[in-house]
């Protein structure tokens, strides 16, 4: 399936938030939809509908419950990202996750810090690693932004770079962080990026709004970018497209 179930985290509750309005203050955040359920809830029906390799995002502290409680709903059915470190990753397998998500563990002070780099594909192995590579432009390119996607690093998203981070893990997770939460159409100069220069299978997240987008996403990336929708989503308050028509299109193969 090309599709990837998601669960974001603020504050211990499931949310849909605008990914550049994310601060350390937490001032000017745009949240766009709120969940009367908990994360587990959405857990579940991922599970009863047979979705794997989702992921749930722990969007700042105050959310290692509600993701201990998705976990324990699906065991080895999604993916686990936010606050991942090499000291705690084999609890969060343990915990249930399928595997683990990197960014700012490894994305340090604006560069690619190797030695944890290292250090957690020893403790983990490559095909449990999920390397996150969500990025914004500037001057025209895209760099790896981290921290609640508010620093810029020195790497670039590019051919060279997702080659060389290729032998470290499973697959690549991107987010257009520029459209992110807005329901304003992909990125589509980031997503050819994907579909050229990555050895790997990646999955695309950012700006989905149409069936027009979802089938462009697939064409581009011939079989091997799957995509994530979190705000147009009816599930999270979208009103342009509708978890069960995805569900039902996926199963088909279409």
């Amino acid at each position: 399936m090309d599709f990837r179930p998601c669960i974001d985290l603020h504050d211990g509750k499931v949310k849909q938030i605008v990914g550049s309005s994310l601060s350390d203050s937490g001032q000017g955040l745009t949240t766009n939809f709120e969940a009367e359920h908990d994360a587990a809830y959405y857990a579940r029906m991922y599970r009863e509908d047979g979705l794997t390799g989702g992921h749930v995002i722990m969007l700042g502290p105050g959310n290692a419950a509600a993701a201990q409680a998705a976990l324990a709903a699906y065991p080895g059915g999604l993916q686990l990202g936010g606050g991942i470190t090499a000291d705690n990753a084999g609890a969060w397998l343990d915990a249930g996750a399928a595997g683990v998500i990197l960014t700012s563990y490894i994305f340090c002070d604006g560069v690619l810090r190797q030695d944890r780099l290292d250090r957690i594909f020893a403790a983990v192995g490559r095909e449990r690693l999920v390397l996150d590579l969500s990025c914004r432009r500037r001057d025209d390119r895209y760099f790896i932004v981290t921290d609640r996607w508010q620093k810029f690093t020195t790497l670039e998203v590019n051919a060279a770079t997702l080659s060389a981070l290729s032998a470290y893990c499973g697959e690549f997770l991107i987010h257009a962080v520029d459209v992110e939460g807005k329901q304003s159409g992909i990125d589509r100069e980031l997503l050819a990026l994907m579909a050229g220069g990555s050895p790997l299978p990646c999955v695309y997240a950012g700006g989905i709004s149409s069936w027009t987008e979802i089938e462009l996403i697939k064409n581009i990336g011939r079989g091997r970018i799957g995509y994530t929708v979190g705000s147009a989503l009816d599930i999270f308050g979208g009103r342009v497209l509708k978890y069960r028509d995805i569900v039902a299109r996926e199963k088909q193969g279409r």
